[in-house]
């Protein structure tokens, strides 16, 4: 995840080499990010807190259902400490196989329903997809829930990633091709656990990333925070659980940041415009939101937030849904 995108900062313990993993600890702040801008002015407090408490129950989660993961240990209040890897140059040109210790330079994105938000609306409207790639017979609805995942890759080390077929992903991750299926394979079975705790919930898991490592004993390792708020899409009866509501008052306001045509036409990042603050009283009903979340989710009750029902119906009639 390059930086600049990220909510978290990242500490260098240890640094990688290229025979063995590094030391490094990601700081879960309080910022957020939206239409790939990099950080956005207002602090949601509480948001890195409840959002490291969701990564360390997941990361748990999923090294209980077998995925090797890269965690290490929890540092509270919003610190995880994680085997580091080497990060590609994606000027670099694709890895070679055979190589170790590195950061996959290729995500894979999963999706179990297309609620509206979902660039997969926007990409069938232009005819970057179809509607039998994603499996459908037709242009679907805003909500609709696939009959079975569509399994995507996409790049992640770019200022706006782009999707990618699976022979492109391959040939950037440098790997063979049983890694390449394992990668896959444990990209499922984290769509599966994480779909299945927050069905039991009463959440919608519509769609999520998983990052990988390739360790320096050559095994598929999971990464980064998946099943988070800013790496999957949540809902709850019918409301986003997380920046989305925050997009699309952006979007519904005119005040959005046309970021991919900025950057299409060369725009310096230095003479980009400046994002509008939030209006004030959106910030506690986005922390009560984030806080009531992370409760649910791992089950601990730390802020006596409200539950996710009043939680959810006050950014539906704050901001709107």
């Amino acid at each position: 995840m390059p930086v600049l995108h990220s909510t978290k900062n990242l500490h260098i313990v240890e640094p990688p080499t290229t025979t063995r993993e590094g030391v490094g600890r990601f700081e879960y702040t309080d910022t957020y990010t939206v239409f790939h801008y990099g950080r956005m002015p207002d602090l949601i407090p509480g948001k890195g807190e409840a959002i490291c408490r969701m990564a360390v129950s997941n990361f748990r989660r999923l090294e209980e259902a077998g995925v090797r993961t890269h965690f290490r240990r929890f540092i509270p209040p919003n610190t995880i400490e994680f085997d580091l890897a080497r990060v590609p140059n994606p000027d670099a040109g694709p890895l070679a196989p055979g190589e170790r210790n590195y950061l996959v330079p290729v995500q894979i994105v999963f999706r179990n329903e297309l609620p509206q938000g979902s660039s997969v609306h926007r990409r069938l409207g232009s005819g970057e997809l179809t509607p039998a790639e994603v499996g459908l017979r037709d242009i679907p609805v805003a909500g609709e829930k696939l009959e079975h995942p569509f399994i995507e890759y996409a790049t992640m080390l770019q200022d706006v990633n782009r999707f990618v077929s699976s022979s492109e992903a391959q040939r950037l991750a440098g790997l063979r091709d049983e890694p390449f299926q394992v990668m896959h394979d444990t990209a499922v079975k984290v769509n599966e656990v994480l779909t299945e705790h927050a069905a039991k919930l009463g959440l919608s898991h519509c769609d999520g990333k998983a990052e990988f490592l390739v360790s320096s004993d050559a095994r598929i390792v999971l990464a980064d925070s998946p099943g988070t708020p800013d790496e999957s899409r949540l809902m709850y009866d019918g409301v986003h659980c997380g920046k989305q509501v925050l997009r699309n008052w952006y979007v519904a306001n005119g005040v959005d940041i046309p970021t991919r045509q900025l950057i299409a036409d060369g725009v310096p990042r230095n003479q980009w415009p400046r994002p509008v603050p939030l209006p004030p009283e959106f910030l506690p009903v986005m922390s009560d939101l984030y806080r009531s979340l992370s409760e649910t989710w791992t089950g601990e009750r730390r802020w006596n937030a409200p539950d996710l029902h009043a939680a959810t119906q006050a950014i539906a009639g704050l901001i709107g849904q």
